[in-house]
């Protein structure tokens, strides 16, 4: 039985890729493989911290400093470990 190829992602540079790459060059002083794993690993971090944060906003009903009469609230976060394709890290769950 043949292996099914996956299809190849075809890169698409606009001009606002560009600035993006310019500015994650600068921010995380690119120089190497690994230094692009660490920035990917941080971004993926921080992209899943900041989804939580939304998800939780639509589940209360508002925002994080914003008051509510709600007997749900905010109580803080929790420090979880994920792993990915890029490794390891910890994030803070609210």
């Amino acid at each position: 039985m043949a292996r099914e190829r996956k299809p190849v992602h075809k890169v698409q540079m606009t001009v606002g890729k560009r600035n993006i790459i310019q500015q994650l060059l600068q921010k995380y002083d690119i120089e190497t493989a690994e230094d692009i794993q660490d920035a990917l690993r941080d971004l993926l971090g921080g992209t899943i911290k900041e989804m939580m944060e939304a998800e939780l906003d639509d589940h209360l009903g508002y925002g994080k400093s914003e008051h509510s009469d709600s007997d749900d609230y905010r109580n803080g976060y929790k420090s979880k470990r994920i792993n990915s394709s890029y490794g390891s890290m910890d994030i803070d769950v609210p």
